[in-house]
C-alpha cells in the first residue's frame, strides 16, 4: 500500500501530459471502483488544485465506464431498471448536436389510475406531443398504473439513471435537462420539479394537479404553468391560479429568483389545443447552474440526502425540513437549518481552498480552518451524485443546535 501511495503521489507531482505517466495513473485508478476509492489510504493524501484538475478526466472516464456497465443491458433496449421497478422509454432526436452537448427533454404522459392499455396509449401519444428545435426528446412509460404514477418513491432514482445513461451514451449536457408533463404527467412535474430541483434546467407543468407540492425549492429553477381556464376537474384551474400567486409572491420577495410564467389559457379545458407547446422554446432559454451561490432546500414527501452542494443524514430528514445557505468566497453562511448536522461540499470553483474557510450560523463560527482536497472525496461524490459537476474534492461537517 505504501508503494501504491508513493506511486500515485509521484504521478500527481509530475507532469501529467507524459504518456507513460498517464498510463500508470489509469492502471492504478482502474483497480478500484469509484465508490471504493475513498476507502483506500492513498486516496486520502492531500492534493493541490492542479492535482485535482489533472485527475478529473480520468475519474470522468472511469465513471462513464461504470455507468455504461451498470445500465447497458437495459439501456440499449430503452429500459431503466432499479430493483423491481421498470421504466421503458421512447426517444426522438431533433437538430444538430451543439458543441457543449445535446439538450434532454423528459416528457411525462397522462393517464393515471386506469387500465394499462389506456396508459400505454397516453404514453404513445406523448412521444409526438412536443418537438424541441434541438435535443433528445424522451417519453418514458410510468412504472405504475396509478393516480400518483409519476411521484411515488423510487421514481427519482429511475430518472437519475435515465439522465446518466443519456449523458454517457448520447452526449447530453447535464446542465440542459428539462422536465415537462401533461395531465397526470403534469401532476408529476408539480412534485418532481421541486423534489429534484438540482437536476433540471427548467420545468413546465401542463394541466396537472399540484396536490401537496410546494414551490420553495424552485428558487433557482425556472418554472412554467399551463392550464385551461375551464379545466375544472379536481379544481385544477383554481389550484393552478393559487400556485401562480404563490410563485408571484416568492419572486417578489426574491428578485431575480423564482423565475416563472403562468398561462391560464382562455376558453380551453383539459386539452389546450397545443397552446402549451410554447413551453418548449421557453425552457430552452435556461441552463442549470450546478453550483448556485445560494440554496433554498425544503424536503418534499420523498426525502433526499443532498441538494446541489449540501448533504444531510437521510435518516434524520422529514418532509418540510429546510436548510438555506449562501457561499460568498470563503465564507459559508447557514441562514436556516432544521437539521442537527450538515455537510457542505466545496471545490475550487466555489472557494479558494488553499485559504481559510469559515462556516457561520446565527452569528457564530461553526468552523474556521483549511480543508483538504482528496482523490477519495472526488471519486466518492462523483459515484454517489452521478454528475461530474458535483465531483467535490473537499467537505466540511458542522453541528448545529
Amino acid at each position: 500500500m505504501r508503494r501504491t501511495f508513493f506511486l500515485l503521489m509521484g504521478i500527481l507531482l509530475a507532469a501529467f501530459n507524459a504518456h507513460a505517466q498517464e498510463s500508470r495513473l489509469e492502471a492504478l485508478l482502474s483497480k478500484y471502483k469509484l465508490a471504493d476509492l475513498d476507502k483506500q489510504s492513498f486516496a486520502q493524501a492531500p492534493l493541490s488544485a492542479s492535482d485535482c484538475n489533472a485527475l478529473v478526466p480520468y475519474l470522468i472516464e472511469q465513471w462513464n465506464n461504470e455507468v455504461y456497465d451498470r445500465l447497458e443491458q437495459n439501456g440499449e433496449n430503452k429500459v431503466i431498471r432499479r430493483g423491481n421497478l421498470t421504466m421503458t422509454f421512447e426517444e426522438r432526436e431533433f437538430g444538430e448536436i451543439p458543441e457543449e452537448g445535446h439538450s434532454l427533454y423528459i416528457s411525462l404522459h397522462g393517464g393515471g389510475n386506469a387500465p394499462k392499455e389506456l396508459n400505454d396509449q397516453q404514453w404513445r401519444n406523448q412521444i409526438d406531443l412536443y418537438q424541441p428545435a434541438e435535443g433528445i426528446y424522451i417519453a418514458p412509460r410510468a412504472p405504475w398504473d396509478d393516480w400518483n404514477m409519476w411521484f411515488k418513491p423510487g421514481i427519482d432514482e429511475l430518472f437519475e439513471d435515465l439522465i446518466q445513461w443519456m449523458v454517457v451514451t448520447r452526449e447530453v449536457n447535464p446542465n440542459r435537462v428539462y422536465l415537462l408533463g401533461y395531465s397526470a404527467g403534469g401532476d408529476g412535474v408539480w412534485r418532481l420539479a421541486p423534489r429534484m430541483a438540482d437536476r433540471w434546467a427548467a420545468a413546465s407543468m401542463m394541466a396537472g394537479h399540484p396536490g401537496e407540492a410546494q414551490q420553495v425549492n424552485l428558487f433557482s429553477l425556472p418554472f412554467m404553468i399551463w392550464m385551461g381556464e375551464n379545466d375544472k376537474a379536481y379544481q385544477r384551474n383554481e389550484e393552478a391560479k393559487k400556485k401562480a400567486a404563490v410563485l408571484d409572491s416568492l419572486e417578489q420577495a426574491n428578485p431575480l429568483f423564482y423565475v416563472h410564467e403562468s398561462h391560464i389559457v382562455p376558453g380551453k379545458g383539459h386539452w389546450m389545443d397545443r397552446a402549451d407547446t410554447l413551453a418548449v422554446s421557453w425552457m430552452a432559454n435556461f441552463e442549470r447552474d450546478p453550483l448556485p451561490y445560494k440554496i433554498v432546500w425544503q424536503q418534499e414527501e420523498v426525502v433526499r440526502s443532498n441538494m446541489y452542494w449540501l448533504e444531510v443524514d437521510k435518516a434524520t430528514a422529514r418532509p418540510g425540513m429546510r436548510v438555506d445557505a449562501v457561499v460568498d468566497e470563503n465564507e459559508i453562511e447557514i441562514l436556516r437549518c432544521d437539521y442537527p448536522r450538515l455537510r457542505i461540499y466545496l471545490n475550487d470553483e466555489m472557494t479558494e481552498l488553499d485559504d481559510v474557510v469559515r462556516v457561520i450560523y446565527q452569528g457564530k463560527v461553526l468552523f474556521e480552518g483549511k480543508l483538504k482536497r482528496t482523490l477519495g472525496t472526488m471519486a466518492r461524490t462523483l459515484s454517489e451524485r452521478g454528475d461530474y459537476h458535483w465531483m467535490f474534492p473537499s467537505y466540511v461537517d458542522v453541528e448545529l443546535k
